[in-house]
C-alpha cells in the first residue's frame, strides 16, 4: 500500500494493489521454441483514471481483454505511450530486472509530450514487481530468455472531439520471450532511408509512443522487400544527420572514437544507450554525442575507418550491423563480422542483466 498524489489535485489518497488470481493458470511454453510477444503470462496490472478522481482502482487480474468504447480516444487520436523492459532470472534463481526506474522515468517524459497524466512512479514500479513476483514462475531460466514487461498508458475518453485528456487506463502485461538471436549474434543489413522520415523536433520523436512506430512501417516494408533487416532513419528536417536504425538507437565507431546521434529531440533516449555510453567511458574508449552527418558516414565507409556499427536497445540488447546501404554505396562494415568493442558490450550488458557479472552501477532492482 502506498500514498499516490492524484494529478492535479492538492489531496492524497491511499491507494492499496487489490490481487484477484486466475483460477484457470496456463501452461507454461517451451522455453527453447519461445518467440516474441506471443504468449502472455496469466496476469496483468491494471488502474483508472479520471480528472476528478485521479489514478484509483489499482488491481493485478487475470490476463484478459480490457473493454473500451468504441469512441475511446486512443483508437481515433493515438494517444498512448508505452515502455519494454524484461525480468530475468539468475543461475540461483533469483528475479532481477535492468533499469527499470529508467523506463517510468521516459514514460513519464512520454506522457508529458501526450498530455496523458502523470502517475508516481515508485507506486508503478511496485505494481510491477508484484505482477512479476506473482507470475514468477513464467520467468523462464534458459540462457538468453526472459521475461518481457510492456506497461502502457492510454486515453479512454469515449468522446471524437479533440480535447484534453480527462480518462484513462494503466496496464501492464508480460510475455516470456526466448533470446533475440538464435544461433549468437549475427550483423545484419540495414539500409539508409532516403525518402520517409520517422521524427522531427518538435514532434513526438523522444516520446515512446505507438505513432513512432506506425510512421516507420512503410520504410520498414520497403526495405525488408529489398533484403535489409531495417532501415537507418534520417532527421526530419535536412534528410542528412543519423538519427536511429529501426527501433533502436545506433552507434559508429569511426577512426577509434564511437559516434552516437545527440539527443536533439527526434531521437528516443534509450535506456541500452545510455548504459554503453557509460561502460565506453569506464573503459576509456573514446564516446562521442553529436550530430554526425551521413556524408560524414559515407566518407568513413568509403575511407575504411568506418570500424563498427551496432543498434543498441532492450529486445537485442546490442545488434552488429554487418552492412550499410546508401544510394548506390554499399559497405561492408568489419568484414561482415561482430567487432570487439560491440562483442564487449553485449556480453557485459547481458552479463549484468543474468547475474552473472556483478552490478557495480546500482542498475539491477531485485523483484
Amino acid at each position: 500500500m502506498r500514498n499516490v498524489q492524484a494529478p492535479g489535485t492538492q489531496k492524497e489518497h491511499t491507494m492499496e494493489i487489490r490481487i484477484t488470481k486466475t483460477t484457470q493458470p496456463k501452461s507454461k511454453p517451451d522455453p527453447a521454441t519461445l518467440s516474441f510477444g506471443t504468449v502472455f503470462s496469466d496476469h496483468m496490472f491494471l488502474m483508472e483514471y479520471d480528472g476528478a478522481e485521479g489514478w484509483h482502482d489499482a488491481r493485478i487480474v487475470p490476463y484478459a481483454p480490457i473493454p473500451l468504447a468504441p469512441a475511446a480516444a486512443v483508437f481515433h487520436y493515438g494517444a498512448e505511450v508505452f515502455e519494454g523492459l524484461k525480468a530475468y532470472r539468475t543461475a540461483e534463481g533469483k528475479i532481477q530486472m535492468f533499469r527499470p526506474m529508467e523506463n517510468l522515468k521516459r514514460m513519464s517524459d512520454s506522457a508529458e509530450r501526450i498530455t496523458l497524466p502523470q502517475f508516481d512512479q515508485e507506486f508503478v514500479l511496485e505494481a510491477m514487481r508484484q505482477l512479476v513476483e506473482l507470475d514468477q514462475d513464467w520467468v523462464p531460466n534458459a540462457p538468453g530468455t526472459s521475461l518481457y514487461i510492456r506497461p502502457f498508458l492510454f486515453a479512454t475518453d469515449p468522446d471524437l472531439s479533440l480535447h484534453g485528456i480527462s480518462h484513462a487506463v494503466f496496464c501492464i502485461i508480460t510475455s516470456p520471450v526466448g533470446s533475440y538471436y538464435k544461433e549468437g549474434i549475427n550483423p545484419v543489413r540495414i539500409m539508409i532511408e532516403t525518402e520517409d522520415v520517422r521524427a522531427v523536433r518538435g514532434g513526438t520523436g523522444y516520446a515512446k509512443c505507438g505513432g513512432n512506430y506506425a510512421a516507420a512501417n512503410r520504410a520498414g516494408a520497403r526495405a525488408e522487400k529489398l533484403g535489409f533487416s531495417q532501415v537507418l532513419w534520417l532527421d526530419g528536417v535536412e534528410r542528412k544527420y543519423i538519427e536511429e536504425v529501426g527501433s533502436m538507437n545506433v552507434m559508429f565507431k569511426i577512426a577509434g572514437t564511437v559516434v552516437t546521434p545527440k539527443l536533439t529531440g527526434s531521437v528516443l533516449p534509450g535506456i541500452t544507450r545510455k548504459s554503453c555510453i557509460a561502460l565506453l567511458k569506464e573503459w576509456g574508449i573514446p564516446v562521442e554525442e553529436r550530430l554526425l552527418s551521413v556524408d560524414e558516414l559515407v566518407a568513413a565507409m568509403r575511407a575504411g575507418t568506418l570500424e563498427e556499427a551496432f543498434g543498441c536497445g532492450t529486445a537485442a540488447v546490442v545488434s552488429p550491423i554487418g552492412e550499410l546501404h546508401y544510394g548506390d554505396v554499399s559497405v561492408t562494415v568489419n568484414g561482415g563480422a561482430v567487432g570487439p568493442v560491440t562483442q564487449r558490450l553485449y556480453d557485459e550488458i547481458t552479463g549484468i542483466q543474468s547475474g552473472k557479472i556483478a552490478d557495480t552501477h546500482g542498475w539491477i532492482y531485485h523483484v
